[in-house]
C-alpha cells in the first residue's frame, strides 16, 4: 500500500500551490491524493523484467534541416535600401548621449 497522505502533506502542497483550501476541501484533496497513490501503487504488481526502459513512446529523430547559407554576403544590395550608409554600415540617429 502506498504511503498515507497526512494533513501536513496537504498543508505543504497547499503552500506550494498558493491555495487556501477550506477544511472540507482538505479532506477531499487528501482522499483524492490517496486514491492516486493507491492506483499508482498497482504498477508495482506488474512484471516489467522483460521491458526495456525508454524515455519516449516514439523514436526521436532530428527534424531540423542542415543550416546552409543560401544568400551569402549580399551587403551591397542591402545597403542600397538604407537611407544613409557609411563604411559599409547603416547610419542611424543617436539614441543615447
Amino acid at each position: 500500500m502506498a504511503e498515507k497522505i497526512t494533513d501536513e502533506t496537504i498543508d505543504y502542497v497547499s503552500i506550494l500551490a498558493k491555495l487556501k483550501p477550506s477544511p472540507e476541501e482538505k479532506i477531499q484533496a487528501r482522499k483524492d491524493m490517496q486514491q492516486m497513490l493507491d492506483y499508482i501503487d498497482k504498477l508495482n504488481d506488474l512484471d516489467t523484467s522483460g521491458v526495456e526502459p525508454m524515455s519516449h513512446l516514439f523514436p526521436l529523430n532530428n527534424v531540423f534541416r542542415e543550416d546552409t547559407v543560401t544568400n551569402g554576403d549580399d551587403r551591397e544590395n542591402m545597403l542600397r535600401n538604407a537611407p544613409e550608409e557609411k563604411d559599409g554600415q547603416y547610419v542611424v540617429p543617436i539614441t543615447i548621449e
